[in-house]
């Protein structure tokens, strides 16, 4: 699966003219900064969204390619928008998970949101419609998030880790969590473990 996952990750870089590093990167503000964590603030964006079931590692899968069907003319326009950084992917269905670009399953099977925040310039008016009627597009609201950065792997075991130091970050501070964590990644599948960017992210209230 993280092959094809590889493969379809080169078309994407080969099709918009450069590297994953040169992908855009939605823009934020820095409001405090300890060591690996920062508190950020970002404007409103727009993400084109999936909910997919399935162990983490198969629901990103699942979910990248959906998202690239449509960001690659799988669109009533048969319209190519660039492609962006991260991969963001969280816990469906309103439940805490251990954290993701990444999840945890309780009462039947886990479902996971998959997203890829559009270029910026876009609005919802001007972005063309999927496709596929899996593929939602999902205005997101100015927010203010703690991140956990960390590099290597994002194993259940990682993920819990940095979402457990970030949650006691966000007590300590007497900050208040408003939403699940999410994992963001920023890297292809065939970057050297030690070098791959990752962070948590989970929303903070006003």
């Amino acid at each position: 699966m993280m092959k094809h996952l590889a493969l379809l990750i080169v078309t994407l870089i080969t099709l918009t003219g450069g590297p994953a590093m040169a992908v855009e990167e939605p823009p934020f503000t820095i409001v405090f900064q300890s060591g690996g964590i920062e508190v950020r603030d970002y404007p409103g964006v727009i993400a084109a969204e999936v909910t997919v079931g399935g162990d983490r590692g198969a629901a990103v899968n699942a979910g990248f390619r959906l998202l690239a069907g449509y960001i690659f003319g799988g669109n009533t326009r048969k319209q190519s928008i660039a492609m962006t950084a991260p991969v963001v992917q969280a816990r469906g269905g309103g439940e805490t998970i251990a954290m993701t670009a990444p999840v945890t399953q309780s009462g039947g099977p886990a479902a996971w949101v998959v997203q890829f925040i559009m270029p910026k310039g876009y609005t919802l008016a001007t972005l063309p419609t999927p496709n596929d009627a899996r593929v939602k597009l999902q205005p997101l609201p100015p927010t203010r998030i703690a991140v956990a950065r960390f590099s290597g792997l994002t194993g259940d075991a990682d993920i819990q880790r940095e979402t457990a130091a970030l949650e006691t970050f966000i007590a300590q501070r007497h900050l208040h969590a408003a939403g699940k964590p999410s994992l963001a990644r920023y890297d292809p599948p065939w970057t050297l473990w030690f070098m791959r960017r990752n962070e948590i992210w989970i929303p903070l209230a006003p």
